[in-house]
């Protein structure tokens, strides 16, 4: 008896050993590589793994590594294996394809590989205009003092656009660090400050609380002279916008490789889409995702992920499939 009694435990330990093996087994990891630990996009990956987490109880699990950023990211899908995932603007995928910019020399065979997944908040351009200075549109910067900061995305795209209409030399560049730009924005000191960043933008939040402002527009022939994609801020958004805003943005995209199965591109996909409104709930940068945005998407779309569209009945085009 004592011996068909050890016999028996074995078994049931052996059967929960099983069981536990399987329960790993069950378990897919996933590596997303996102952005520098304090940035914006840094809080998105976490916020993404949280959900992901929470839409599949449990059977994906994400963990997020820092990074310097796209182009790192993009570097690093040519030697990740597996199920790696990380996000760019996917004008860095097309040009990492071509074996052009910061991929010039390198082989392009592997970059061939990278597949779309779903859009995450883009960086918008921001135009932000004090309401009793008469500016109402880009040429009305004009004879204004604006403050584009420095060494951002938002000051670097900022400098473009003044060059590219013409308003170099008529606009007064502020030397100030854009952290200040709401405070000068109040005192008087600037009549206007250009920001990038997923809308809501807090900066913005907080100018348009504190005093009337206008957040321009750009006409359709400005944002395709800008060579970036339109973004639309849904009027009241920001205290006192009656108008939609139809601006300029850099699009930034979730991207795996062929290396990632179906499935699991299939449920990242299905979850983000499912999760995304309660995600929108606790941070309100994801509500300006919507599945028009996959048509900023240039190149492949993994196969699991179009499944899901296929399924959701979002617009996809020939050439992305």
């Amino acid at each position: 008896m004592k011996i068909l009694r050890t016999i028996g435990l074995l078994a049931a330990g052996m059967g929960l050993l099983g069981g536990l093996s399987t329960a790993a087994q069950a378990e897919t990891r996933v590596t997303l590589k996102s952005a520098k630990s304090a940035s914006s996009y840094y809080q998105m990956a976490a916020q993404l793994a949280e959900a992901t987490k929470t839409g599949t109880d449990g059977e994906i699990i994400v963990t997020v590594e820092e990074s310097q950023g796209s182009v790192q990211n993009v570097m690093e899908a040519s030697v990740r294996p597996g199920n790696y995932m990380f996000t760019s603007p996917p004008a860095l995928v097309e040009a990492a394809r071509d074996g052009k910019g910061a991929f010039k020399g390198r082989p392009t065979e592997k970059f061939a590989e990278i597949r779309a997944l779903f859009p995450i908040p883009s960086l918008t351009m921001h135009f932000v205009a004090r309401a009793d200075r008469g500016i109402n549109s880009l040429d009305d910067l004009a004879g204004k003092t604006v403050l584009l900061g420095k060494g951002s995305f938002g000051a670097k795209e900022g400098e473009k656009y003044l060059e590219l209409f013409g308003l170099k030399d008529k606009v007064n560049l502020a030397s100030a660090e854009l952290s200040n730009a709401v405070a000068a924005l109040k005192n008087g000191q600037i009549d206007a400050f250009v920001t990038a960043g997923s809308w809501p933008a807090p900066n913005v939040i907080e100018a348009a609380a504190g005093m009337d402002v206008n957040v321009l527009s750009l006409t359709d022939e400005q944002i395709a002279k800008t060579g970036r994609d339109l973004a639309v801020i849904p009027a009241g958004t920001y205290n006192g916008q009656s108008k939609d805003i139809h601006t300029s943005s850099l699009s930034v995209v979730a991207y795996a490789t062929t290396a990632m199965d179906d499935d699991t591109a299939y449920t990242l996909t299905k979850t983000f889409w499912d999760q995304k409104t309660k995600m929108g709930q606790d941070a309100k940068w994801w509500k300006g995702v919507t599945p028009q945005m996959l048509a900023n998407i240039k190149g492949k779309i993994h196969p699991g992920a179009l499944r899901y569209y296929a399924e959701a009945g979002f617009p996809v085009r020939d050439d992305q499939k």
